[in-house]
């Protein structure tokens, strides 16, 4: 008896014991709770916090003068019908499409063609290729004021070395305004397509090349028959992170024209700063043209999770 009743309590205190594995449970779920507080609270502060603020902001009727009486009078959906009624409001919404699309499009090929280049080995490639990298590392603010000072109507670079001194104004004519901007916002964005695809192009294998190339097929053939098609899933998620990057662009529009003139170079972004803080301080308006951008953002947000999923799966 006393040897059975010795080897039942060797098992009921061994390693593998209920009591054991509950305790190890417990603690493998508290710490997956540890590691997880810290991202949830960042989430909440610094996401949920301000999307909820902005939506509430968005149904009242704050101005200036509720800053100093701090009440702001709820008005539901008022401030959305304002700005869907806004004569300006399609212009904004077609100059926010047209800089969207075209600077995402442009983008990708040159940062495309930069990559299929690079991926060939030469001399000093790898500085080559370092140096492209400038415009991304470089703050924004410093690359917009750069661009502004080479529009420049009087003395930017662009007139004088490109167009032999004419005085084109750039961005003080409203039919060029827009097209400055995306020209500064595509060389602002070449370097993030150019990373992203040359990595892609990396994890394809030679073996590929080389069949195609023994089977006798020509350069235009392998980048159809092969290149692009194995890019397809590096393709569609820098075209889907470049989709929401140059949708939510603030900076580089309003260092270098602020919008105008006339509007004629507002996106989204720039006007609901623009309705915020600068000319009727309706800062319900302009929470409400951000939140409908936000809404937009999130929409490509889930479709660009949903491709990342479909992709796995294959």
């Amino acid at each position: 008896m006393t040897i059975q009743h010795q080897h039942r309590r060797v098992e009921a205190s061994g390693p593998t014991s209920p009591a054991r594995l509950r305790a190890a449970a417990r603690l493998s779920t508290i710490g997956r709770v540890a590691f997880l507080l810290p991202v949830v609270a960042f989430v909440v502060i610094f996401l949920l916090v301000p999307v909820v603020r902005s939506l509430i902001l968005s149904m009242q009727d704050w101005t200036m003068r509720s800053f100093v009486t701090g009440e702001a009078p709820f008005i539901g959906f008022d401030n959305y019908a304002r700005v869907f009624s806004d004569p300006a409001f399609t212009r904004v919404a077609w100059q926010t499409t047209v800089f969207t699309v075209v600077s995402l499009l442009v983008q990708y090929v040159i940062g495309l063609a930069l990559a299929i280049f690079f991926s060939r080995r030469f001399p000093l490639s790898m500085l080559l290729r370092s140096l492209m990298l400038i415009p991304w590392l470089l703050p924004i603010v410093v690359s917009a004021t750069t661009w502004r000072w080479m529009f420049h109507q009087d003395y930017g670079v662009i007139n004088a070395r490109l167009f032999d001194g004419t005085d084109i104004g750039w961005l003080s004519t409203p039919e060029l305004s827009l097209w400055s901007v995306i020209i500064a916002n595509i060389w602002l964005g070449i370097p993030f397509n150019l990373v992203m695809l040359y990595g892609g192009l990396q994890s394809i294998p030679d073996s590929v090349y080389e069949a195609a190339a023994i089977d006798g097929a020509g350069p235009w053939r392998i980048f159809t028959s092969i290149t692009f098609p194995l890019l397809r899933p590096v393709s569609t998620v820098t075209l889907l992170l470049g989709l929401v990057y140059t949708l939510k662009a603030f900076d580089i529009i309003w260092v270098m024209s602020r919008g105008g003139p006339v509007n004629s170079s507002h996106t989204l972004s720039t006007w609901s700063y623009q309705f915020a803080f600068e000319t009727e301080r309706a800062l319900g308006v302009g929470s409400a043209v951000a939140t409908i951008l936000f809404f937009i953002a999130v929409v490509f947000g889930f479709f660009y999770m949903w491709t990342l999923r479909r992709e796995a799966r294959q």
